[in-house]
Protein backbone atom coordinates (compact mmCIF):
# COMPACT_ATOMS: atom_id res chain seq x y z
CA UNK A 1 0.00 0.00 0.00
CA UNK A 2 1.24 3.22 -0.84
CA UNK A 3 2.25 5.89 1.52
CA UNK A 4 0.27 8.88 2.06
CA UNK A 5 2.77 12.39 1.85
CA UNK A 6 1.94 14.65 4.15
CA UNK A 7 2.85 18.41 3.19
CA UNK A 8 3.28 19.73 6.72
CA UNK A 9 2.85 23.67 7.72
CA UNK A 10 3.31 25.56 11.01
CA UNK A 11 -0.32 25.03 11.78
CA UNK A 12 -0.76 21.68 10.89
CA UNK A 13 1.28 18.35 12.08
CA UNK A 14 0.83 14.70 10.67
CA UNK A 15 -2.38 13.97 13.37
CA UNK A 16 -4.22 16.98 11.33
CA UNK A 17 -2.94 15.83 8.00
CA UNK A 18 -3.95 12.04 8.76
CA UNK A 19 -7.84 12.95 9.76
CA UNK A 20 -7.61 15.27 6.40
CA UNK A 21 -7.19 12.96 4.32
CA UNK A 22 -9.31 10.77 5.89
CA UNK A 23 -12.04 13.44 5.60
CA UNK A 24 -10.80 14.27 2.16
CA UNK A 25 -10.34 18.16 3.71
CA UNK A 26 -6.91 18.49 2.91
CA UNK A 27 -7.26 21.17 0.55
CA UNK A 28 -10.26 23.15 2.60
CA UNK A 29 -7.92 23.22 4.86
CA UNK A 30 -5.19 24.56 3.55
CA UNK A 31 -7.72 27.46 1.83
CA UNK A 32 -8.92 27.78 5.33
CA UNK A 33 -5.00 28.36 6.64
CA UNK A 34 -4.31 30.91 3.64
CA UNK A 35 -7.67 33.07 4.06
CA UNK A 36 -8.11 33.14 7.60
CA UNK A 37 -5.16 32.28 9.44
CA UNK A 38 -2.61 35.77 10.25
CA UNK A 39 0.31 35.99 12.57
CA UNK A 40 -0.63 39.40 13.36
CA UNK A 41 -3.39 41.23 15.11
CA UNK A 42 -5.56 42.88 11.97
CA UNK A 43 -7.79 45.91 13.07
CA UNK A 44 -11.08 43.70 13.45
CA UNK A 45 -9.05 40.92 15.63
CA UNK A 46 -7.95 44.07 17.64
CA UNK A 47 -11.57 45.97 18.17
CA UNK A 48 -12.93 42.56 18.84
CA UNK A 49 -10.10 41.46 21.78
CA UNK A 50 -10.51 45.21 22.83
CA UNK A 51 -14.01 45.19 23.08
CA UNK A 52 -13.73 41.57 25.43
CA UNK A 53 -14.74 41.16 29.26
CA UNK A 54 -13.55 37.65 29.58
CA UNK A 55 -11.91 35.06 27.35
CA UNK A 56 -10.52 31.41 27.85
CA UNK A 57 -7.34 30.05 28.42
CA UNK A 58 -5.52 26.65 27.46
CA UNK A 59 -2.08 25.87 29.03
CA UNK A 60 -0.62 22.99 29.61
CA UNK A 61 1.08 21.37 32.86
CA UNK A 62 4.30 19.27 33.57
CA UNK A 63 2.23 15.85 33.37
CA UNK A 64 1.39 17.05 29.62
CA UNK A 65 -2.61 17.69 30.72
CA UNK A 66 -3.94 20.78 29.39
CA UNK A 67 -5.76 23.42 31.64
CA UNK A 68 -8.78 25.53 30.63
CA UNK A 69 -8.97 28.60 32.42
CA UNK A 70 -11.89 31.08 32.50
CA UNK A 71 -10.41 35.07 33.12
CA UNK A 72 -12.65 37.85 33.11
CA UNK A 73 -12.13 41.72 34.08
CA UNK A 74 -13.72 44.79 32.44
CA UNK A 75 -14.23 45.30 28.71
CA UNK A 76 -10.88 45.73 27.74
CA UNK A 77 -8.70 43.84 30.04
CA UNK A 78 -6.79 42.21 27.49
CA UNK A 79 -4.77 45.33 25.98
CA UNK A 80 -3.38 45.02 22.50
CA UNK A 81 0.45 46.66 22.89
CA UNK A 82 0.95 46.14 18.70
CA UNK A 83 0.25 44.07 16.20
CA UNK A 84 1.43 41.00 17.44
CA UNK A 85 1.23 41.63 21.40
CA UNK A 86 -1.40 41.45 23.80
CA UNK A 87 -1.05 41.63 27.59
CA UNK A 88 -3.43 40.35 30.13
CA UNK A 89 -3.37 40.75 33.73
CA UNK A 90 -3.83 38.07 36.22
CA UNK A 91 -6.06 38.93 39.18
CA UNK A 92 -6.01 37.32 43.32
CA UNK A 93 -7.09 33.30 42.94
CA UNK A 94 -7.19 30.80 45.02
CA UNK A 95 -3.23 30.32 45.30
CA UNK A 96 -3.10 27.23 42.85
CA UNK A 97 -1.34 29.39 40.11
CA UNK A 98 -2.42 26.77 37.21
CA UNK A 99 -2.06 28.83 34.77
CA UNK A 100 0.48 31.21 35.48
CA UNK A 101 2.75 28.46 36.42
CA UNK A 102 2.31 26.22 33.81
CA UNK A 103 3.23 29.54 31.93
CA UNK A 104 6.82 29.79 33.53
CA UNK A 105 7.18 26.12 32.21
CA UNK A 106 5.48 26.33 28.78
CA UNK A 107 5.18 29.32 26.88
CA UNK A 108 2.98 28.19 24.64
CA UNK A 109 -0.75 29.37 25.26
CA UNK A 110 -4.05 29.58 23.58
CA UNK A 111 -7.06 32.03 23.82
CA UNK A 112 -10.52 32.11 23.08
CA UNK A 113 -12.56 34.75 23.28
CA UNK A 114 -16.43 34.71 22.27
CA UNK A 115 -19.26 37.19 22.27
CA UNK A 116 -22.05 35.36 23.24
CA UNK A 117 -24.52 37.65 22.01
CA UNK A 118 -23.65 38.26 18.76
CA UNK A 119 -22.36 35.47 18.34
CA UNK A 120 -18.44 35.89 17.39
CA UNK A 121 -15.25 34.30 18.28
CA UNK A 122 -11.75 34.87 17.29
CA UNK A 123 -8.59 32.12 18.55
CA UNK A 124 -5.31 33.58 19.52
CA UNK A 125 -2.06 31.11 19.66
CA UNK A 126 0.96 32.81 21.31
CA UNK A 127 3.92 32.74 23.34
CA UNK A 128 3.16 34.11 26.85
CA UNK A 129 5.58 35.40 29.60
CA UNK A 130 3.92 35.96 32.98
CA UNK A 131 5.98 38.88 35.27
CA UNK A 132 5.45 40.13 38.90
CA UNK A 133 7.28 43.08 38.07
CA UNK A 134 6.26 44.58 34.48
CA UNK A 135 6.09 47.85 33.87
CA UNK A 136 2.29 47.56 32.66
CA UNK A 137 0.99 46.39 36.41
CA UNK A 138 0.08 50.18 36.80
CA UNK A 139 -2.38 49.84 33.90
CA UNK A 140 -4.10 46.51 35.67
CA UNK A 141 -5.57 47.83 39.02
CA UNK A 142 -6.16 44.67 41.56
CA UNK A 143 -3.30 42.26 38.99
CA UNK A 144 -0.43 40.43 40.75
CA UNK A 145 1.16 39.39 37.25
CA UNK A 146 0.88 40.60 33.75
CA UNK A 147 1.17 38.36 31.38
CA UNK A 148 2.63 39.57 28.12
CA UNK A 149 1.49 37.44 24.66
CA UNK A 150 3.76 37.45 21.30
CA UNK A 151 1.23 36.55 19.16
CA UNK A 152 1.71 33.57 16.16
CA UNK A 153 -1.59 32.55 15.02
CA UNK A 154 -4.76 34.76 15.10
CA UNK A 155 -7.72 33.49 13.19
CA UNK A 156 -11.78 34.49 13.62
CA UNK A 157 -13.26 30.87 13.87
CA UNK A 158 -16.72 29.47 12.80
CA UNK A 159 -19.99 30.83 15.02
CA UNK A 160 -22.78 28.12 13.78
CA UNK A 161 -22.58 25.99 17.28
CA UNK A 162 -22.25 29.34 19.95
CA UNK A 163 -25.53 29.48 21.39
CA UNK A 164 -26.68 33.05 21.68
CA UNK A 165 -26.56 34.21 25.53
CA UNK A 166 -27.48 37.92 26.60
CA UNK A 167 -25.06 39.14 29.07
CA UNK A 168 -26.52 40.65 32.80
CA UNK A 169 -24.38 41.87 34.60
CA UNK A 170 -20.46 42.01 35.46
CA UNK A 171 -18.90 40.20 38.41
CA UNK A 172 -18.58 42.99 41.71
CA UNK A 173 -15.37 41.29 42.30
CA UNK A 174 -13.38 42.82 38.76
CA UNK A 175 -11.08 44.85 40.36
CA UNK A 176 -11.76 48.76 39.28
CA UNK A 177 -9.37 51.30 40.34
CA UNK A 178 -9.82 53.70 43.05
CA UNK A 179 -12.79 51.19 44.36
CA UNK A 180 -12.10 48.48 47.05
CA UNK A 181 -12.75 44.88 45.51
CA UNK A 182 -15.10 42.83 47.90
CA UNK A 183 -13.01 39.84 49.60
CA UNK A 184 -13.57 36.48 48.71
CA UNK A 185 -15.88 33.73 50.15
CA UNK A 186 -13.93 30.82 49.44
CA UNK A 187 -11.18 32.50 52.27
CA UNK A 188 -13.58 32.06 55.28
CA UNK A 189 -13.86 28.46 54.79
CA UNK A 190 -12.75 26.90 57.95
CA UNK A 191 -10.10 24.26 57.14
CA UNK A 192 -8.22 26.89 54.45
CA UNK A 193 -7.67 29.26 57.54
CA UNK A 194 -4.71 27.57 59.03
CA UNK A 195 -3.36 27.87 55.46
CA UNK A 196 -4.37 30.98 54.65
CA UNK A 197 -1.15 33.81 54.18
CA UNK A 198 -0.66 36.27 56.63
CA UNK A 199 -2.60 38.81 54.71
CA UNK A 200 -5.61 36.88 54.37
CA UNK A 201 -6.22 35.96 57.69
CA UNK A 202 -8.77 38.88 58.39
CA UNK A 203 -11.08 37.80 55.82
CA UNK A 204 -12.80 35.46 57.50
CA UNK A 205 -13.64 38.18 60.77
CA UNK A 206 -14.46 40.62 58.08
CA UNK A 207 -17.23 38.78 56.75
CA UNK A 208 -18.73 37.32 59.51
CA UNK A 209 -17.32 33.77 60.70
CA UNK A 210 -16.01 30.94 59.19
CA UNK A 211 -17.81 28.46 57.03
CA UNK A 212 -17.51 24.82 56.22
CA UNK A 213 -16.45 23.61 52.69
CA UNK A 214 -20.15 22.48 52.33
CA UNK A 215 -22.06 25.92 53.33
CA UNK A 216 -19.70 27.26 50.42
CA UNK A 217 -20.28 24.61 47.83
CA UNK A 218 -24.19 25.63 49.11
CA UNK A 219 -23.45 29.61 48.23
CA UNK A 220 -21.84 28.95 44.96
CA UNK A 221 -25.02 26.85 43.77
CA UNK A 222 -27.29 29.61 44.77
CA UNK A 223 -24.66 31.98 43.24
CA UNK A 224 -23.88 33.80 46.40
CA UNK A 225 -20.43 33.19 46.51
Amino acid sequence: MDKKIFIMSDLYGHQHRTLQHAFDTEKLANAVQSNIVSSELADEHQGFISSRDMFFLSTLDHRGYPTCSYKGGSPGFVKVLDRQKLAFPSYDGNGMFLSMGNITAHPQIGMLFIDFETPHRVRVHGTAVAETNSALLSQFPGADMIVTVKVTEVFINCTRYIHKYQRVESSHYVPQDNCPTPLAQWKRIDNLQDSLPERDKHIATALGGTITTEQYIEMVIHGKA
